[in-house]
């Protein structure tokens, strides 16, 4: 049953007069839900309480930590059909997405239960004393990382459940041992409030502490603006455009104790297609990259907004079999009419420019916010001399950008500002004489792909989701993979500290049997 209520804690809350309602993009109508804006009293009251519960929360076990996550994943489950007609209801996505989401939402939880029973991800690290050392004894030293405290997560536009209330930022906060107050997004509350019922009856079912998460909703900006400012916080979560995770990063660093911001923004994920894939299997490229620029509506972070490549025959009939089959798929449903509006918005600016000519586009009458798919073309001096063309356009769109030769190619990516991810089509021959353009492209993302597509990203330890700014405010983090939990997590340093008084991961006897780098050798064995 969706409320339109905020979780303060594991109370339900609605103090505020201030009202809502999410969107149904196919019917093009509002939901018949109202949800409460948060207010001052609730947002102090939650990130009071979170405060509170980081005094427990933070010395839980890995074990019942990783009981809590895989509790999140079950109650979730148990939700049933509901949480799959109001996701669909709330964003226009079919029923196999909303079904895949919650299945990767899960899976993510059960990944971090599966990393806290385990236990090495503490980073244990153990110098012992060295009294006889000449001319200075060394002491005993051992390092380990905790958790920083309370976590605001912004739930994403794009994926309802998997990076938002439930997914990759809460899933790896509450990980670490850091409470989490989740800011709604407010084109899915309905979605998030089911999901933040979910947590609490994990919560009460598995003995957490009041306060450990908080689910507030706003349709503005205000919320998530306290929320980051208040003195509780000590970090935050953040999926969406480049202009919304400045505004933080700068906001964070305003405050008398600057906080880190982990935001995942804008990318157009570039593409080089070599002359020798495209003339071996150029039209199998062809058709997989209408499909992945077309996935989701093109609302995706990974959507490949950028085509590169050298003018030749092989170039063109490239282009020429991509708008063929960029044409032959029906317009989706885009997720909100501000999003549609946005993205009709982007087209027309880009495609307007002098120097572009159309490939392919849409332009028989379709839905009302159904994105129209289109594909420009530009050569590579004029993409680097109007940085317009740079910019991202979320939706179903791209520009394919025909460079005179290698050297134009590499001046092209070496101008692009930070992506997510880069992708090279071609042979391992092409690969290996091309060697300055990969390494071109490596200086610019966070994920090289050899002969693949950019959309899809694996949930696993080696994935990195992240990439210079504006791609992510941190290059050095991602936010999908077991890895994300570092971003909560700071190093302490024990120095003589008598063996009881230790955490478990630093004792002699290694209680918890994990992985530890002891005088510089890895080793589970005791000391």
């Amino acid at each position: 049953m969706i409320t339109g209520k905020n979780y303060v804690g594991n109370e339900l809350s609605a103090k505020g007069g201030i009202t809502y309602s999410t969107f149904d993009p196919k019917l093009n109508i509002p939901t018949e839900w109202n949800f409460h804006e948060a207010t001052d009293e609730e947002i102090n009251t939650a990130a009071e309480k979170a405060k509170s519960a980081f005094k427990a929360y933070r010395n839980t076990s890995g074990i019942q930590k990783a009981d809590f996550l895989i509790a999140i994943a079950e109650e979730i489950e148990n939700l049933g059909d509901v949480l799959i007609r109001v996701y669909i209801q709330e964003s226009g996505l079919p029923e196999g997405r909303a079904k895949g989401e919650r299945g990767r939402t899960m899976g993510q939880l059960r990944a971090f239960a599966d990393l806290l029973k385990e236990g090495s991800w503490v980073d244990a690290t153990i110098d012992t004393a060295q009294p006889e050392r000449q001319p200075l004894p060394k002491t005993d030293i051992r390092k380990m990382l905790v958790p920083k405290g309370p976590i605001v997560v912004f739930g994403s536009s794009n994926f309802p459940l998997a990076f938002s209330t439930a997914g990759g930022d809460t899933a790896s906060a509450l990980a670490a041992g850091c409470p989490v107050i989740v800011k709604s997004h407010p084109m899915h509350a309905g979605t998030g409030e089911l999901v933040a019922s979910a947590i609490i009856r994990a919560v009460e079912r598995t003995g957490m502490p009041d306060g450990v998460f908080s689910n507030l909703n706003s349709s503005g900006i205000e919320v998530g603006q306290k929320l980051v400012m208040h003195p509780n916080v000590k970090g935050v979560g953040f999926t969406g455009s480049i202009r919304g995770g400045t505004a933080l990063y700068q906001l964070a660093n305003e405050r008398k104790e600057p906080i880190p911001v982990f935001a995942e923004m804008g990318s157009i994920n570039p593409v080089v297609a070599l002359p020798g894939a495209l003339g071996e299997n150029g039209g199998l490229w062809a058709k997989s990259y209408a499909g992945s620029i077309t996935l989701g509506a093109g609302q995706f972070c990974t959507n490949p907004g950028l085509l590169l490549g050298i003018k030749g025959n092989e170039l063109d009939a490239f282009a020429s079999i991509l708008g063929k089959e960029i044409e032959k798929i029906e317009p989706g449903c885009m997720l909100h009419p501000n999003i549609y509006s946005g993205y009709e918005k982007g087209k027309e600016e880009l495609s307007s420019q002098s120097e572009t000519q159309i490939v392919a586009s849409i332009d028989t009458e379709a839905p009302p916010n159904y994105g129209k798919q289109r594909i420009l073309m530009v050569d590579g001096s004029d993409f680097m001399a109007n940085p317009k063309l740079h910019q991202e356009v979320f939706g179903p769109f791209s520009i394919l950008v025909q460079c005179e030769d290698i050297n134009e190619l590499e001046k092209v990516i070496d101008q692009l500002e930070g992506q997510l991810t880069g992708t090279i089509l071609g042979n391992e021959e092409e690969l290996q004489s091309y060697g300055p353009i990969a390494e071109a492209l490596r200086n610019r993302v966070g994920r090289l792909i050899f002969n693949g597509v950019p959309t899809g990203v694996e949930v696993c330890p080696s994935m990195q989701h992240g990439g210079p700014f504006p791609a992510s405010t941190d290059s050095r983090f991602t936010s999908v993979g077991t890895s994300a939990i570092l971003r909560w997590v700071r190093p302490v340093s024990y120095q003589n500290w008598p063996q009881q008084a230790l955490p478990d991961a630093l004792k002699d006897d290694n209680p918890l049997d994990i992985m530890r780098l002891v005088n510089g050798r890895h080793t589970t064995s005791k000391i």
